[in-house]
């Protein structure tokens, strides 16, 4: 077990706890950039997934996670990063300047939904989102002389300075690297002022208001930063599928977002892309373990959403902190071998139920 002696506030907000983690993380980049000479097309392709989509529910858990506003509109977001770009793209923009273009005004939205969101919180402020989601849904089915409705669009792969990322490795390179990058733009968010007070506004709004942080100024920050992490997601979205229509952002979507955070972990950067790793490759289980599942079982058409529900509830009761606790738990092991002691992360079921009652 290591300690370090902080003698500055700057060491308390260091991108890395220690210099090794440096090299530690350097090492599993370069091994996600070895990956696709190891694996098939096919596990390449869902892994480009899993970094477009980890892009999303970074935007969603600086929201959740960290800013404690709950929403179930994300899907709207990601479907107005992805038709914005489409449409860019389609009128002869750049995919370099349509991608940072969807994800601004999917962030200029975000502003707008944020300032009425003031006055909601909880339960309250998830139906809001999700009436924001449905409106947006309506409006992409109606509006068809941009969005041609429920034909939906045909979208170019993306290209960038004539190179073009029409196969699954070179758009899990694009990806990849995209995620890296806003992972560190996340990280540097949460080491800010702006990322203190959003913790400040989770854990208490009474207190942070007490401290002098604006609600009106960080929650709206919150939406508008989330929701650009989430256009951006969406772009690539849409050059990666080459086709989009209403039916790719539903209110299923919004929940997956939150069922890839509350599985990973809330509050944790990790967290999010472990959850979305767990989901994304959840339905790929199912279909190896079809074959030893009883048939009336296997045949249900509705067994992914309803594993879904139940491994959030089942995190929700037995691991509140998700995936990430797993981690916390294996880390600290081989930091504390042999003197680790198996009891150090349980619950104290009495102090527990005091709380709650």
């Amino acid at each position: 077990m290591r300690f370090v002696m902080k003698k500055d506030y700057y060491d308390n907000i260091r991108l890395f706890k220690y210099r090794s983690t440096f090299f530690w993380y350097l090492a599993l980049v370069i091994g996600c950039f070895l990956l696709p000479l190891v694996l098939d097309e096919y596990i390449t392709s869902i892994i480009s997934l899993i970094c477009m989509y980890s892009i999303a529910t970074i935007g969603l858990m600086l929201l959740t996670g960290y800013g404690g506003q709950v929403s179930m509109g994300h899907a709207a977001f990601l479907g107005i990063g992805a038709y914005t770009s489409a449409i860019l793209t389609s009128k002869g923009l750049p995919f370099l300047l349509a991608m940072p273009a969807a994800g601004l005004l999917t962030g200029l939205v975000g502003i707008f939904i944020g300032l009425p969101a003031l006055r909601l919180t909880g339960l309250y402020l998830a139906i809001a989102t999700m009436g924001f989601g449905f409106i947006v849904e309506e409006i992409i089915v109606r509006w068809e002389g941009l969005t041609n409705g429920n034909m939906g669009m045909i979208v170019d792969p993306p290209s960038i300075f004539g190179f073009w990322f029409d196969t699954e490795t070179r758009f899990y390179y694009l990806s990849l690297i995209l995620l890296i990058l806003f992972i560190l733009m996340a990280r540097n968010i949460l080491r800010s002022p702006t990322g203190r007070a959003l913790i400040a506004i989770r854990d208490s709004e009474v207190a942070a208001q007490a401290m002098g942080i604006s609600m009106l100024k960080y929650k709206t920050m919150a939406f508008a930063i989330s929701s650009f992490f989430t256009g951006i997601s969406g772009s690539l979205y849409a050059h990666k599928l080459t086709f989009i229509n209403p039916e790719s952002f539903t209110i299923i979507v919004s929940i997956e977002f939150l069922a890839m955070i509350i599985i990973g972990g809330l509050g944790s950067i990790h967290g999010a892309i472990y959850g979305t790793t767990f989901v994304l490759f959840l339905p790929q289980v199912i279909v190896m373990t079809k074959d030893y599942m009883p048939k009336y079982i296997a045949d249900q058409t509705g067994l992914p959403a309803a594993l879904y529900g139940l491994m959030i509830v089942l995190f929700i009761l037995f691991e509140p902190m998700g995936i990430y606790r797993w981690w916390l738990k294996t880390k600290f092991y081989f930091e504390m071998f042999p003197l680790y002691k198996k009891d150090t992360f349980k619950r104290e079921r009495k102090y527990v139920k005091a709380v709650r009652q």
